[in-house]
């Protein structure tokens, strides 16, 4: 017919609708994969994480004990309490130096580890003040009873002094070791305005200094003392065995 092409498109069907850019196929989209050195890194930076929780994990489980004693001490108590002894924050450990017995031999200051320790420094001489702390580290230990095998006697001498051969047999139930003074210094402090040898100490079974007791102790504050020692102890005794 006239007015009529061939190559005109055809009309839709009524009830349909044009074709849309919409209705065409997606185009899909390729993404690089990782490279395996990124892949590793992740996988040993993970592992790293979790061997660290676990470190830290085993780390508070060993100290638990030892933290819930002396919470259990310093914070759980009856109203009314009080505490003789001063807490050393800090609880330096033992230090690994190279000690000797009056006989020469030598042992390592930080092997008196494993049991409670009671220790006053005092030199070779030992004058009047040092045989009132031997004496009264003596009578400590001996009043806890059956208790007493947790805790050490121990006198450390800071010098070259010669110790009186009297005083030798009145101390054979103690550990007494010769340690330089400047080591002794470095690890244990007086109280502001005192000597390293006004004071006994108290260092627990893993080997912190813990505790300092007020200086010039007489026989009347040993029993305040020995109150703090009882409490530590049963504060300890679920994790503290007598003997190293």
């Amino acid at each position: 017919m006239s007015g009529s092409n061939s190559s005109d498109a055809p009309l839709p069907r009524a009830g349909t609708t044009a074709p849309d850019a919409a209705d065409h196929p997606l185009g899909l989209t390729v993404h690089s994969m990782p490279e395996p050195g990124a892949a590793e890194a992740q996988v040993e930076q993970r592992r790293t994480s979790r061997g660290r929780l676990k470190m830290l994990a085993v780390m508070l489980v060993c100290a638990a004990p030892v933290i819930a004693s002396y919470f259990t001490y310093y914070v759980i108590r009856p109203e009314g309490r009080r505490v003789y002894g001063e807490l050393i924050a800090s609880q330096p450990p033992l230090p690994a130096v190279q000690a000797t017995g009056l006989d020469g031999t030598p042992r390592p200051l930080d092997a008196l580890r494993g049991q409670w320790l009671l220790v006053s420094v005092a030199g070779g001489a030992c004058d009047a003040q040092c045989e009132q702390h031997l004496y009264l580290q003596r009578q400590l230990r001996e009043s806890l009873g059956r208790e007493k095998d947790r805790l050490d006697w121990v006198w450390l001498v800071d010098d070259a002094a010669p110790v009186p051969e009297k005083l030798q047999q009145g101390v054979r139930a103690a550990t007494v070791l010769r340690v330089p003074g400047p080591a002794l210094a470095a690890w244990l402090q007086p109280a502001p305005g005192h000597a390293l040898s006004d004071h006994l100490y108290v260092v627990d079974p893993q080997g912190h200094w813990m505790m300092r007791f007020p200086a010039n102790m007489d026989r009347e504050a040993a029993v305040k003392a020995k109150r703090d020692l009882d409490r530590l102890l049963r504060a300890a005794a679920s994790w503290d065995e007598a003997g190293r």
